[in-house]
């Protein structure tokens, strides 16, 4: 056997076989033993600080960007976390002041909803038009002819006709007398609650 050292390893030779033997000092695998075992205590310390920058509360800001894919999701937990977020979004503090000017692009989300040939996508974005529309109040009525037009339809489904209905009897109670005329205009067999 022939003996070299290169950087704390030795490695042997064999003179008949001509394979190599590399060892190492114990001396050298300790320091890179210490070297991974820091390196990996500082990638755990680092990544528990992006873990909790990447999933922040939910903020005060209404923001449709995240609502527009989301209520359309058919996947489990995505469906779950579109439908609760939607409603936790309209519980922060003063969201009707920061739904209302957001509404022009929320209706456009919310009309894709209600097209959408799932049928539990359809039952999502009804109850997120009820939702809203209890917070917003009359200020859904300028909007609800985009909206109604797809209750139609969906209106002849014998499936949808109690939520509709109800939904329908949510939109007008919390919209006022300007909500009936709307729904009266584009459901004409619609009968009002209010008296």
């Amino acid at each position: 056997m022939q003996k070299s050292e290169c950087h704390g390893s030795v490695q042997l030779r064999n003179r008949v076989t001509g394979n190599c033997d590399q060892r190492t000092s114990s001396s050298v695998q300790t320091k890179q033993r210490t070297t991974v075992q820091r390196s990996k205590s500082s990638l755990s310390a680092s990544s528990l600080e992006s873990a909790r920058k990447l999933h922040p509360r939910p903020s005060d800001k209404l923001n449709p960007k995240t609502i527009n894919p989301g209520l359309r999701e058919t996947k489990h937990p995505y469906t779950f976390v579109s439908k609760e977020g939607f409603r936790e979004l309209l519980l922060v503090k003063g969201a009707p002041e920061k739904a209302v000017p957001l509404l022009p692009r929320l209706i456009p989300v919310l009309k894709a909803a209600l097209v959408h040939s799932d049928d539990e996508v359809f039952e999502r974005g009804l109850n997120a038009l009820m939702q809203l529309s209890v917070v917003v109040g009359p200020s859904l009525n300028d909007h609800l002819k985009h909206l109604l037009t797809s209750l139609s339809k969906r209106l002849m489904d014998k499936k949808f006709k109690e939520p509709i209905t109800s939904a329908l009897q949510k939109l007008e109670q919390h919209g006022g007398s300007g909500s009936l005329i709307v729904i009266k205009s584009k459901i004409p067999t619609y009968c009002s609650i209010c008296f």
